[in-house]
């Protein structure tokens, strides 16, 4: 399995707008980051989790010309904004575009893109198929594909993540229950949102996400979903345990 990060960073992106701080400043290119999201190749699928504002940016960048199918980890913007451009896939590969995420995060969708679900379509809008997670402690089917979910809350809003294999994938959260503890055990790769160095209302800090996975203790980890507010890259990775990394736009991994 192959994981791609196609975007590390938080709602507001890296660079933000209207910002001369150092890193937004700075010429490091993991320092530059979209909004988060993450590609998946897999026993011959390929899989992304997110669609956020970002997602025809991060399509042609990473040269992502096929998709078989979307995970939603929740609703929120930054995550959700850019389902629009799997139109460009419909057009390639002339079928549907299957979408797996909560029965709650399917009903936003269906509002806030209210013309893919119309009963008389405008033509080429995005064509898709909605399939609801329906038990967040039981696997499910993703083409073929055991994907467990993983419980997690964003300050009151339950999200996802998810694990395949291996592999498990958080972000957007700052708290965990001790049942995704336990289903995170064992993982050897762990994917953890670390926000900045400051306590935030919705986000682990990069001290609790650290914590978390010394706990955890996965042969490896990445952090994503990082503002502006956290640091140079080059300067905050330098203080992390060697087996604990700071993800960056583009940076591949083999599972």
């Amino acid at each position: 399995m192959r994981l791609t990060f196609l975007g590390t960073g938080t709602s507001s992106g890296v660079p933000m707008i209207g910002c001369s701080c150092p890193v937004c400043r700075s010429l490091d290119y993991r320092d530059q980051r979209l909004r988060v999201s993450a590609h998946l190749a897999v026993e011959g699928r390929s899989l992304v989790i997110d669609t956020g504002p970002d997602f025809r940016q991060q399509m042609l960048r990473a040269h992502i010309s096929h998709l078989d199918g979307i995970l939603y980890t929740h609703e929120h913007k930054d995550h959700t904004a850019g389902l629009d451009d799997v139109r460009a896939f419909n057009f390639r590969q002339q079928q549907e575009m299957p979408l797996f995420a909560e029965a709650r995060v399917l009903e936003q969708l269906k509002r806030e893109f209210a013309y893919v679900f119309a009963e008389h379509k405008y033509p080429g809008v995005p064509q898709v198929s909605l399939h609801p997670i329906t038990d967040d402690q039981q696997p499910f089917d993703v083409l073929g594909l055991a994907v467990q979910p993983l419980r997690a809350l964003h300050h009151k809003l339950p999200v996802l993540g998810f694990r395949l294999g291996g592999l498990a994938y958080l972000t957007d959260a700052n708290y965990l229950p001790a049942s995704t503890l336990e289903q995170l055990r064992g993982a050897d790769t762990i994917v953890l949102n670390a926000l900045r160095h400051e306590p935030h209302i919705s986000h682990f800090t990069l001290g609790q996400a650290v914590a978390i996975l010394e706990e955890l203790k996965p042969r490896r980890a990445y952090l994503t979903h990082i503002s502006h507010q956290l640091g140079r890259h080059r300067e905050v990775e330098a203080t992390l345990p060697p087996w604990v990394r700071l993800a960056y736009d583009g940076l591949q991994v083999e599972v």
